[in-house]
């Protein structure tokens, strides 16, 4: 699907269906019906984390599937997709786009982001999808030949938390369009935050190619969390 699947999600949702290991909806089976409720709602696209959900989403919805596999290495910060390893899982479990961690933190093993992007397109023909946390990574990863740019990261990879835990970073992404849509024309994709229509709306506005959407749609233990603390006259009501 390759391209392909980069072009179909043009101005879609992807609802990022993913659940973590003592979270209540965690397993391959819960996640497909997750992503097929989704796709019955109007998505474009599913974001999936492990090779086990992956092959699950992509046998319970025809639409493209970005892959990960998370994994925790005791010399690096890096989870999403940190080595080549991962990679292979993701890619061999069907998954249409690979996104990779694109941060520019050290690795495991101290292999650079530019070494497994060379390893993997020497591999396999996929297209690959860059999460980052800041600007001058979004430009380095279109340097490399990434396919998409996503600003997943932003605010989680150094000391400084967002602004506003239920808004995105607006600003990073108006800079990334300008940056690498306007100088590469890669498309950039919103991610992060995103819990409000409106917030979606506003990321197409500013030039997102598409909108990713996770906890807001997927994980309704926070979801609920927000409603609690907004009726006890919590900051974000």
């Amino acid at each position: 699907m390759g391209h392909e699947a980069v072009e179909r999600l043009r101005r879609g949702l992807v609802v990022s269906c993913q659940a973590l290991p003592g979270e209540p909806l965690f397993g391959s089976e819960l996640m497909a019906r997750m992503a097929v409720a989704a796709y019955e709602g109007g998505a474009a696209g599913i974001r999936v984390n492990s090779r086990e959900d992956i092959r699950a989403v992509r046998e319970a919805v025809p639409l493209p599937v970005i892959g990960l596999v998370k994994r925790t290495y005791p010399d690096s910060p890096v989870t999403i997709t940190p080595t080549l390893k991962e990679a292979e899982e993701a890619i061999e479990a069907g998954a249409h786009i690979l996104a990779l961690d694109a941060t520019s933190r050290p690795r495991p093993g101290g292999i650079s982001l530019a070494g497994l992007v060379r390893e993997i397109r020497g591999r396999w023909r996929i297209s690959l999808w860059a999460d980052v946390s800041r600007l001058e990574e979004g430009v380095e990863a279109a340097r490399l030949g990434f396919d998409v740019v996503a600003t997943t990261l932003a605010g989680y990879t150094d000391r400084r938390a967002p602004v506003d835990p239920y808004a995105p970073d607006f600003t990073l992404l108006q800079r990334l369009v300008e940056a690498v849509t306007g100088r590469f024309g890669i498309p950039v994709v919103a991610e992060g935050r995103i819990w409000e229509p409106g917030q979606a709306r506003r990321c197409l506005e500013l030039g997102a190619f598409a909108v990713v959407v996770g906890s807001a749609i997927t994980r309704p233990h926070l979801i609920t969390h927000r409603f609690v603390a907004a009726m006890k006259g919590g900051e974000h009501a």
